[in-house]
């Protein structure tokens, strides 16, 4: 016992090197996710002694992962209120008049929305966007999502809010003693490095396959969509309106055809004028039928008995059991119908929508339902033998009404740290108790909107970069560095500083590189005699624009599954890319910086 304590007494920062090479072992292997792998590295340093408890503890006070965190639920509440599905909208309408133009406006916003908000619901969202473009403009739509993924993280770039790996950085730099980072001052070095991105994905889309992906759908197997009926009342106020006019239809909400009197009409439908009675019947994701009903401006889906109300009560989803002795018959004739006063508001079938209407689609093993009822009846469902997994739908409306709240809140968290009035966490804060308490969004939605494996991340590496401070590891690596740069001319550790942390998070997790080349960048910087300021900017922007291997960044993995893409597509593509925007935001902080 007496010898270990000696040992690392005496080769401590040696040990801790040994540890740090342990764990990018374990982080290149993937045996173990990277969270664990954090944790189990941070735990071994406090293991041997070379992380005491109240040092441990310490790393909880860091402003980084919190903002990280109210970052995440500014975006779920964006998400909530409807305002990123109104968007993509606006860029469904527009790619339907003039598909091209529409592709440079789907870039320029994917860049702008990426910049203040986390790019991983940015391109979820926009991914059967761009299965949609390509059926327009008759583009293949390989050679759409990996350029549209390629602009969101440029676009995370442009603020010290677009990426959390940014927040990370500054917040370490923070701690060790830097001026704080504004939310624009990596801005015109990010710009540089955007503009020649998207000059490099122009010249270089003949790198892009050309071939149809072979496991995804139109929409990329991202949306479910629901097959749905809306009765329009005897005393609502649209009778005599043309269906055009109605504001509602777009990209989460598509008119499939009316039904009037027993004849179903699917053509010319934009002038046609609504009659009382008249069931528009229509294809919608779960959060817009929701929407429709909450809005009491149709009854929603069919009955039994039609005083049996779909806005009342609460809705369960349920899938129809293979051994349903309805399989076959009509949904109108399905037994709990009947029996129960309930109303079914949506059927999804997978990769297929079905009908011709609501009430005479023949059921089918797996179908999903969304029923409205009360708690009595979906009591009873639950107890239905035929029905699996019946429970309360997790799709919510959205919170329309309270959009201009989540914008308001999220801008004022850009232009009061733009201004300097308050710190970027302390606005973000304050804007996430303004959202909660307008009820913009669920304190259970909001908390499920923060991916809490960042978070944990984060908090772990932040620990293993004070203890290999503690240990003098890093001292030890800075003294084996510094004299290998003595005699380089100090631009070129921009660009050395840059290409470092692109490889390493090409491998690793962008957050853990960034965290772990963090402090040794502010020492390197400090034994050299240099401005720490411009390396740390290359280390935020080069830890974060990683395009050539899908584990690049968190959004590569989302194309790579969502286009059906080949490793190799990524390495053709993105390894130019790198070259460009490291050479291009490099050339911009020597010049500049």
């Amino acid at each position: 016992m007496h010898f270990i304590t000696a040992l690392l007494g005496v080769y401590r920062a040696e040990i801790g090197l040994v540890v740090l090479a342990a764990m990018f072992v374990a982080f290149v292997r993937e045996r173990y996710s990277p969270t664990v792998i954090a944790v189990v590295g941070a735990c071994t340093f406090a293991l041997l002694g070379m992380l005491d408890e109240k040092a441990l503890f310490s790393v909880f006070s860091n402003s980084a992962p919190l903002t990280v965190g109210a970052m995440f639920i500014l975006s779920g509440a964006l998400i909530r209120t409807g305002v990123i599905s109104r968007v993509a909208d606006i860029i469904m309408t527009r790619a339907e008049r003039r598909p091209r133009l529409a592709l440079a406006e789907v870039a320029i916003g994917t860049i702008i929305l990426s910049a203040f908000l986390n790019n991983t619901p940015v391109v979820v969202l926009l991914i059967p966007i761009m299965f949609k473009l390509a059926q327009a403009t008759g583009y293949p739509v390989k050679k759409l999502l990996i350029p549209m993924n390629t602009v969101a993280v440029l676009g995370g770039c442009l603020t010290l809010v677009g990426t959390s790996t940014n927040l990370i950085v500054a917040g370490i730099a923070a701690d060790q003693g830097m001026a704080p980072f504004g939310i624009f001052d990596i801005t015109l070095y990010g710009l540089a490095g955007t503009i020649a991105g998207v000059i490099a994905l122009i010249c270089l889309s003949f790198l892009l396959p050309s071939d149809a992906p072979s496991i995804a759908g139109e929409n990329g197997g991202n949306v479910q969509d629901y097959l749905t009926e809306l009765v329009v009342p005897q005393d609502s106020d649209l009778i005599g309106r043309a269906v055009g006019s109605l504001s509602m239809f777009g990209r989460t909400v598509k008119l499939l055809g009316i039904k009037r009197g027993g004849d179903i009409r699917r053509r010319d439908l934009v002038e046609e004028e609504l009659h009382a009675g008249d069931r528009l019947i229509v294809r919608a994701d779960g959060a817009a039928i929701m929407t429709l009903r909450e809005s009491d401006q149709f009854e929603l889906g069919i009955a039994a008995d039609s005083r049996t109300s779909g806005q009342e009560g609460r809705v369960v989803e349920a899938m129809v059991s293979p051994s349903h002795p309805s399989i076959g018959e009509r949904l109108m004739d399905i037994p709990f119908l009947h029996a129960l006063r309930v109303r079914i508001i949506g059927i999804h079938r997978a990769r297929h929508l079905p009908g011709p209407d609501l009430p005479e689609t023949r059921v089918r093993g797996a179908d999903r339902l969304l029923i409205a009822g009360s708690d009595d009846a979906m009591r009873s469902l639950r107890d239905n033998p035929h029905l699996i997994g019946v429970d309360v739908s997790r799709v919510r409306a959205f919170r329309r009404k309270k959009a201009w709240i989540a914008m308001v809140a999220m801008a004022g968290v850009v232009i009061l740290s733009a201004l300097n009035v308050v710190g970027i966490g302390l606005a973000a804060v304050i804007a996430v108790g303004l959202i909660l308490i307008t009820r913009c969004i669920d304190p259970e939605e909001a908390w499920g909107a923060v991916d809490g494996d960042v978070l944990v991340l984060i908090f772990a590496m932040l620990a293993v970069g004070l203890a290999l401070e503690q240990a003098g590891s890093v001292a030890l690596m800075v003294g084996w560095i510094t004299p290998l740069l003595q005699s380089a001319p100090a631009w070129s550790l921009v660009f050395l500083i840059y290409f470092f942390a692109l490889i390493l998070s090409e491998l690793l997790s962008n957050n853990a590189v960034a965290a772990l080349l963090t402090p040794i960048t502010i020492a390197i910087a400090q034994q050299l005699g240099v401005d720490p300021r411009p390396l740390i900017i290359a280390l935020m922007i080069g830890a974060s624009a990683c395009f050539a291997t899908p584990i690049g960044y968190q959004t590569n993995a989302l194309v790579y599954a969502a286009g059906d893409y080949r490793f190799a597509d990524f390495v053709r593509i993105g390894v130019p890319i790198n070259i460009v925007v490291g050479i291009a935001v490099c050339s911009a902080l020597v010049l500049l910086g």
